[in-house]
């Protein structure tokens, strides 16, 4: 902790360029950060980044966006935890303003579709590339030894993936049972050992500025909710979204929610950045600000809250346990996830050999990144359309 490998100046940039650049939703966000800050730059170490991807998990609100604020707390605390979280936050949401306004001008984005069509299948091929790499690492590697081993890990990574696909969002009782059964059979606690003691679990023209005061009351207190209940990646936040904005509040038609996903799903940084664009359709300028801020709110309070408790308790091997029990149903949802999204971006012959090309490219040619698959996906997108 005390040899620092950054200075915070450095992590900020880092952040601001994943935030810039950082194509594909929650799971190849963790999966870049594992990527970049512990296995090439090494400025975290292994267990910091479970710590902060279990922690993440727990807490409420875009899992990515909590992981990158647990990160900026590590080692620069408060101050750390805020720049990060505007860094990585800020240049999507600047990009989602900008659409949000093209929106309005043109009355639609009926080109977006045709975008989509190519870069929802292409961002599949990412994130299934950075969902292997997070189980490698943090469940073991696909052989007979490391199942026999790991049994418990596999067992709850597969449960995880299941429930996740049936449910369609991730399950946080799911994981706190997969972390204290793991806990209990692996180094259990001395209240477990010793039942009179009782345990104490501490879980704590463009419409710019256009708006109505009254109606961004209610988006401030309609996306507070959502920051506050609604856990996991950005595709946990749809369904809550869905229902609020059109069939409670009738804010946006289908279509219009519908180009919002899209519009989050073809920025880079966090897919729940789509709030903003959403807040923009309703209410303007005032309406984005206020509905990117109500949602990434709580789950910024609740990791720095809970953070400084967690690291210095995570040492505790029953501790350790109990996290390791996480994160392997934690990343299990995210593959999860990735078959969800699959279910809903391959649509045809074409999509489906766009997101395996993009999965080639990644691990076969090195001077490949992230932002080349989508550029090439979002041109085959656009000709396969035209044709």
């Amino acid at each position: 902790m005390e040899n620092r490998k950054y200075t915070l100046y450095q992590l900020a940039v880092y952040f601001l360029k994943l935030g810039t650049w950082g194509f594909g939703g929650p799971v190849a966000l963790v999966g870049y950060m594992h990527r970049d800050l512990v296995e090439s730059k090494q400025w975290l170490t292994e267990d910091e980044y479970k710590e902060g991807l279990a922690l993440a998990q727990l807490a409420p609100g875009p899992l990515a966006a909590q992981l990158g604020i647990y990160i900026g707390f590590v080692h620069y605390g408060l101050l750390g935890a805020t720049l990060i979280g505007l860094a990585f936050v800020l240049p999507s949401f600047i990009m989602v303003l900008l659409l949000g306004m093209a929106y309005r001008l043109y009355s639609g984005l009926s080109w977006m579709r045709d975008v989509f069509y190519g870069v929802g299948a292409g961002v599949i091929g990412i994130i299934a590339i950075s969902a292997y790499k997070l189980t490698l690492k943090s469940v073991g590697k696909l052989n007979l030894a490391s199942v026999k081993q790991n049994w418990m890990l596999w067992l709850f990574y597969s449960i995880a993936i299941i429930i996740t696909v049936i449910t369609q969002q991730e399950q946080i009782l799911l994981f706190i049972g997969c972390g204290l059964l793991y806990m209990a059979v692996k180094a259990p606690p001395a209240w477990l050992r010793k039942p009179s003691t009782l345990p104490v679990l501490l879980l704590a023209g463009t419409g710019f500025w256009t708006f109505s005061k009254s109606t961004l009351w209610q988006i401030g207190l309609f996306f507070l909710k959502a920051g506050t209940f609604v856990f996991g990646s950005g595709l946990a936040i749809v369904p809550f979204l869905h229902a609020g904005v059109i069939q409670d509040y009738h804010w946006l038609t289908e279509n219009q929610f519908v180009d919002a996903v899209a519009v989050a799903m073809i920025t880079p940084g966090p897919v729940v950045i789509t709030v903003g664009f959403v807040g923009y359709l309703v209410n303007g300028f005032p309406g984005a600000a206020v509905a990117a801020l109500a949602t990434f709110l709580p789950c910024f309070l609740f990791t720095v809250i809970l953070a400084p408790y967690f690291k210095k308790i995570a040492k505790n091997t029953s501790i350790k346990a109990f996290v390791d029990g996480i994160t392997a149903a934690v990343i299990g949802a995210l593959v999860g996830s990735v078959f969800i999204i699959a279910s809903r971006s391959i649509v045809d012959v074409p999509t489906a050999l766009i997101a395996l090309g993009g999965m080639l490219l990644l691990t076969f040619v090195k001077k490949i990144q992230e932002p080349h698959v989508i550029l090439a996906a979002a041109i085959l997108g656009v000709i396969l359309k035209a044709i």
